[in-house]
């Protein structure tokens, strides 16, 4: 008992020491700000809410309350939010937001009645503050984000506060355990854990954390924009050549493409066809290239790349429609299922740089064929369930990758074999959005927490 009592109050000290330093590292955190706003103004808005000061506006008891950093996590909670919303109508929903770009893409799930604040720097005094001014029936953390000083306050509390969609890859947990006097005390405040796969699980558990099921991932369940789709295909039936999009790219990888593009001769005049079996320096002219940055703040960082290595370049953003430009960039947010569906076959950005990948469920979803590169353990077990489906293919390297899309094109029934095979595996993993929602609404309604002692509960 002593040993427990010895142990609990070490953790105190050590959080009460963490939070000594996320208040002093305020000041940095607004320069920070000011700097990221230069490029992106949207993280000059209302910046006075990351340190727990609100509007009169921003009121309100008995929230759900979902915490979605940034854009990924955000089109996540929006399938969540839309299906507790099915579940439980009318639910109240307060949407905090790391990003700029998480919190733009967040403002589209608001329904009248709905909050969005930015989420509360991790400081005891700013914490408190934002608790206390919404006082959530329940907290929801999407994927990742797991905060020491947020964690401890809302068990302290009373609030339940649930990791939904979660995933930790092996890096992630190895540097979880360098800072386990934070960590282990941190996952195992949570009152639930949901995990995407077995994988996951295994690894939150051994941070502590009490995972309550294995519901898979929420992305599965997204559908992709109809009305994108068809504007692909309409685009599509016009265009002279076959397109391959470089999706979701990240820092580095377009460099590498736009280098294996120039080997392959995309700068050079087209050679004569004679062959049967085209030359590379053939097919490469015989293809639309399109590159999909993952991040808007980079979209003129890569416009500029690619015309200071001497390719002409068509920005989505002011072409509007496609151009015989050797590039198109896609520089717009939201149209992911046109770019997508304007695709043969896509490259799989954050694959070709130690990243581990993005997200390919929604080319999946569009009937899209991938080809990912070396790096996938942001998403192990999806990687793999698409290769074992049929529906991508792993390329040790951008030139394979290159080479492996430009084979692809040529083989059309090989081709639409993969495109029916990824739409096959993207509707075989649904699910989790209904798990999730029924198994939240079942732990907030039997929520009391005592922060709401003023408060009728509202999700009752």
């Amino acid at each position: 008992m002593k040993i427990q009592s010895d142990t609990v109050k070490v953790r105190s000290l050590l959080l009460r020491l963490y939070g000594v330093l996320s208040t002093l590292a305020k000041p940095l955190v607004r320069r920070k700000l000011r700097r990221r706003a230069v490029a992106e103004p949207g993280y000059a808005h209302a910046v006075e809410e990351r340190f727990g000061h609100y509007g009169a506006e921003a009121t309100g008891t008995g929230w759900c309350w979902i915490h979605a950093v940034s854009l990924g996590e955000s089109r996540a909670a929006g399938i969540l939010i839309a299906e507790l919303r099915r579940q439980h109508p009318g639910i109240p929903i307060l949407l905090t937001n790391g990003t700029a770009t998480g919190r733009e893409e967040g403002a589209k799930l608001l329904e009248p009645g709905d909050l969005q604040v930015w989420q509360p720097w991790d400081a005891p005094d700013v914490v408190a503050r934002f608790l206390d001014r919404f006082r959530p029936r329940i907290g929801v953390l999407m994927e990742t984000e797991v905060w020491p000083e947020m964690t401890a306050a809302c068990h302290e509390r009373g609030i339940p506060l649930v990791l939904a969609n979660a995933r930790l890859n092996e890096k992630s947990r190895a540097g979880a355990e360098r800072l386990a006097w934070l960590a282990r005390p941190a996952y195992s405040s949570l009152a639930a854990v949901w995990a995407q796969t077995e994988a996951d699980s295994h690894r939150l558990v051994s941070l502590g954390a009490k995972v309550a099921g294995v519901f898979g991932n929420l992305k599965f369940d997204a559908t992709p924009d109809a009305r994108q789709l068809a504007t692909a295909t309409r685009l599509r039936s016009s265009l002279p050549r076959p397109v391959i999009v470089f999706a979701s790219t990240r820092d580095g990888e377009e460099r590498q493409f736009l280098e294996v593009l120039t080997r392959f001769g995309a700068l050079a005049p087209p050679p004569p066809s004679r062959d049967a079996v085209q030359s590379i320096a053939r097919r490469v002219h015989d293809v639309q290239w399109m590159i999909v940055p993952r991040h808007p703040q980079r979209f003129d960082e890569v416009a500029a790349l690619v015309e200071a290595q001497g390719f002409a370049v068509a920005r989505r953003s002011t072409a509007g429609a496609p151009t015989d430009a050797e590039i198109w960039l896609g520089d717009s947010l939201g149209e992911m299922a046109l770019y997508y569906g304007l695709a043969d076959v896509a490259l799989l950005g954050g694959s070709f740089e130690p990243l581990g990948g993005q997200n390919l469920i929604e080319a999946a979803a569009c009937g899209c064929p991938v080809i990912m590169g070396p790096s996938t353990f942001n998403f192990a077990e999806a990687a793999e369930l698409a290769l074992a489906a049929g529906a991508a293919q792993r390329a040790p390297d951008m030139e394979h990758a290159v080479t492996a899309a430009l084979k692809l094109v040529e083989k059309p029934e090989r081709r639409e074999a993969m495109a029916q095979a990824a739409i096959a595996f993207a509707s075989a993993n649904r699910g989790a959005a209904e798990r999730t929602a029924a198994a939240l609404l079942a732990i907030a309604e039997k929520s009391s927490p005592r922060s709401e002692e003023r408060a009728e509960p509202s999700l009752e």
